[in-house]
């Protein structure tokens, strides 16, 4: 019997009451046909309900893949596990499953995005589940929230603490998925696949064995069906025997917003120079800052935000190939795209499977991490991932948690306050309106980042914004470095909702960081 099918047929196998585990990254992988004929099922026939999807990276965006939306409904969707979720601008309408998240109509959990990997493998081994100490101390610790987004989920808890071999440890349980949704490129007649037009692999092997060892099906989304013998063995990176499934749609996004770009994949290598270089500003001095941190030779994960400029900073200076960039999608070297296309690379030196990324990462394999801050509170913690107020502008804690665990080196970057108007004048920075919101302050809103646990671990953690350079020391948060134009006083120390150490020498910000030429970046 053919494997291939049409999605409405795909879906009808999927039961009432099945665990859905689903291969995506906001648009990259995005198996969206699929999951839109998996709305349209239920809402046509109230089926399947009951519902609980994996997602260990967010699946959807905020511009023409949906993702988890279409399958957002009461009655359809029971839990989510979600190491992210789909994140937009602050104005626009919170999607359905954030709305659904907040009214409390699901069970919602953040875990981080490695350690739901994690789950996938134990489950497909038929193990009990995952010790770890990844996310201790932070808001993924049952002694804090333990991964509950709502009430929902905090009746209902899914992490605990557990004493083995002496050691204090976080126990999740393993997860048995029924179905596994995942996509690729090519699949031949017999449901081999491979990625060749795709930006990551993501966690699309893991996910089809888990599912096929637990009993269950796999649906693979594909652009083509080629025949059987015409894909090399070497290329296959989803075996045909976990395959049940094969639904074609050959107009699928290859990310976000993005039609196709061939450099994303690895099939095309961009010439250097067209590659957008940051305007210079106040953003571009803190992205500056932040390189100015790095050394050569070393394995360096960037996350969204202000980091990713780094990058283009690297290239502008002609140190481009110095440092190489591992991002927790997969992709090793080459350079991370800017805004909702971050996840992807171009011209990258490798695609890792997401899991073997996370692996990684969270024994702490490679040498610095460069990642954004939302608050900071009087023990050096972060808070990444969570907006009290704008829930959805922010996806959750993603692969951080896990990327913060054990890395030696963590460089956290953003604006010093929220609301902030600057600019940069004859090498100084001018602030002309005073921001309206502290991003130091007393405690975080959640703990995505334990600064006591970093000290404790002894990992170095520097905090840098356009106003100064602050240092995570024994003694607390002390500022090292401030700009040129810049008042100690009225400009840092009391715009700090919590107080700030000044180190004994303090200096001042290189002052090249605030010409609009090149730095003259040495690494």
């Amino acid at each position: 019997m053919s494997k291939i099918v049409s999605a409405s047929d795909a879906v009808s196998r999927i039961e009432d009451g099945a665990m859905v585990a689903v291969n995506s990254s906001s648009g990259l992988c995005c198996p969206d046909a699929v999951l839109a004929a998996l709305g349209m099922r239920f809402d046509e026939t109230g089926a399947p309900r009951d519902l609980t999807t994996i997602h260990p990276i967010a699946a959807g965006d905020f511009f023409g893949t949906k993702g988890v939306d279409h399958i957002a409904k009461p009655g359809c969707l029971t839990r989510i596990i979600g190491g992210s979720y789909p994140s937009g601008p602050t104005k626009a309408e919170p999607p359905k499953i954030w709305q659904m998240i907040v009214a409390n109509e699901v069970k919602a959990y953040n875990v981080p995005s490695g350690i739901v990997f994690d789950m996938l493998r134990e489950g497909a081994g038929h193990r009990p589940g995952v010790l770890t100490k990844v996310g201790m101390e932070t808001f993924v610790d049952p002694d804090l929230e333990g991964c509950a987004m709502n009430d929902a989920a905090r009746a209902e808890p899914i992490v605990e603490r557990q004493n083995f071999d002496g050691e204090d440890w976080l126990y999740f349980r393993a997860l048995r998925p029924d179905v596994a949704i995942i996509r690729a490129t090519t699949s031949d007649e017999n449901g081999n696949l491979s990625f060749e037009g795709e930006g990551a692999y993501l966690g699309a092997m893991e996910m089809a064995l888990a599912a096929r060892n637990c009993g269950g099906i796999v649906i693979a989304q594909v652009r083509r069906v080629a025949q059987n013998g015409s894909i090399r063995p070497h290329d296959v990176r989803v075996p045909g025997i976990l395959v049940d499934y094969i639904v074609e749609a050959p107009d699928m996004l290859q990310t976000t917003a993005t039609p196709y770009d061939p450099a994303i994949s690895g099939e095309l290598i961009r010439p250097l120079n067209s590659f957008s270089i940051p305007e210079f500003g106040v953003q571009k001095v803190i992205a500056r800052r932040v390189a100015q941190e790095l050394k050569s030779g070393w394995a360096v994960n960037i996350g969204f935000g202000v980091s990713a400029n780094v990058p283009r900073i690297f290239l502008e200076e002609g140190q481009h190939g110095a440092v190489t960039w591992v991002i927790e999608q997969g992709a090793v070297g080459g350079i991370p795209l800017l805004d909702f296309k971050f996840g992807c690379a171009s011209n990258a030196e490798a695609f890792v499977a997401s899991p073997h990324q996370f692996a990684y990462f969270q024994a702490g394999g490679f040498d610095c991490s460069l990642l954004s801050f939302l608050e900071i509170d009087a023990n050096g913690s972060v808070n990444v991932s969570r907006l009290s107020a704008t829930p959805h502008r922010t996806a959750g804690a993603g692969g951080f948690v896990d990327i913060t665990t054990r890395a030696r080196k963590i460089v956290f970057s953003g604006t010093f306050n929220a609301g902030a108007k600057m600019r940069i004048e004859d090498g100084k920075l001018v602030i002309e309106k005073e921001g309206h919101t502290a991003k130091f302050v007393p405690a975080v809103d959640q703990v995505s980042f334990s600064g006591k646990r970093a000290k404790s671990q002894g990992q170095m953690a520097t905090y840098v914004t356009e106003r100064c350079v602050v240092e995570l020391r024994a003694t607390g948060l002390t500022v090292t470095e401030i700009a040129p134009g810049v008042d100690l006083q009225r400009d840092i120390l009391d715009q700090a909702a919590t107080p700030l150490h000044v180190a004994d020498d303090l200096k001042p910000m290189p002052a090249s960081l605030f010409q609009p030429g090149l730095m003259g970046l040495a690494v």
